[in-house]
């Protein structure tokens, strides 16, 4: 039991790491980043170039889908626009799960000593810079800790139950993927838990696929969410989120072994692997959406405009 409290802590911890970076970004540079999703969507590209660019600076991509639906109902984005900006947090979010793969194991003290000096700072952007560097700290600290409580949480029946049936099933690893993330409202916590268990040995890197596949699609409950008494377009985007993320990962499916067997080309370490074959997901669905981004958000209005 003490595990599986000390790795729900873990999650609390990267979860609020995450969220103190987002904060921290978004103090520095979120006016700016609001114009930009005003400015430069006038195509589904630029609507792809600008999500991706504000969901790397912000760090989430619930939050700039949030923030997209937000302007949507404000009458201040259209619909359509709104696609560009969905495949480019697609896109974004890799950023996350690129960064949480280096080795950060060394320097977390002098990082965390000195964004929480920083913390207290007079001017905003050097207390907004601590912020990032405490939260980076957190999400790196939890990371370790997912590393470290995967192997003994194996001793527990129900978790190494789970384990087996996710290397074994992938449509379990996915269903479990995008249900574990509905629940913490993070894809790249989700994501930072399958590296943990691939780097400790006890999963497969085609189940790990599969949990980040999940992932894809259980990060869409935010943006239904947001989408509550926001109108009918707001409401559009996010169903335009679900879409897309769906279609994706029923695209990729037939193609875990394929990445499975690709994963020891492209990089040693397993989360690694994991890291780039999300990036691999994500770059190629968005970009294959994007010819067709203008039929795509007809074919939304057809099956769902009231």
């Amino acid at each position: 039991m003490k595990y599986i409290v000390l790795f729900c802590l873990c999650i609390g911890l990267f979860i609020l790491g995450m969220t103190i970076i987002r904060i921290g970004m978004f103090n520095i540079s979120g006016n700016r980043l609001k114009r930009l999703l005003q400015k430069l969507t006038s195509t589904p590209f630029k609507g792809m170039a600008t999500g991706t660019l504000v969901t790397a600076v912000l760090q989430s991509s619930s939050t700039v889908m949030v923030l997209a639906i937000g302007l949507i109902s404000a009458r201040i984005l259209t619909f359509p626009q709104s696609i560009g900006i969905i495949l480019g947090t697609n896109i974004g979010t890799t950023f996350k799960t690129e960064l949480i793969t280096f080795d950060l194991g060394k320097i977390l003290i002098p990082i965390a000593v000195a964004g929480g000096l920083l913390v207290f700072a007079r001017k905003v952007v050097w207390r907004s810079t601590g912020m990032v560097l405490l939260g980076i700290a957190s999400v790196f600290t939890a990371m370790k800790g997912f590393e470290a409580l995967s192997l003994p949480l194996t001793s527990v029946e129900a978790v190494h139950k789970l384990l087996l049936s996710l290397n074994e099933h992938i449509l379990v690893g996915i269903a479990a993927g995008a249900l574990m993330t509905a629940i913490i409202q993070s894809s790249t916590a989700m994501t930072g838990i399958a590296m943990g268990f691939l780097t400790s040995g006890v999963l497969g890197l085609e189940a790990g696929i599969a949990v980040m596949l999940g992932a894809n699609i259980g990060t869409c409950i935010t943006a239904l969410i947001a989408a509550i008494g926001g109108g009918e377009e707001a409401r559009l985007a996010a169903f335009a989120h679900v879409w897309l993320n769906v279609i994706g990962v029923l695209l990729f499916i037939p193609l875990i072994p394929t990445l499975g067997n690709l994963g020891p080309a492209i990089a040693k370490s397993p989360d690694v692997q994991l890291a780039h074959i999300s990036v691999i997901f994500n770059v190629a669905t968005s970009l294959l959406a994007l010819p067709f981004a203008e039929r795509f958000g007809r074919m939304i209005m057809y099956f769902h405009a009231k």
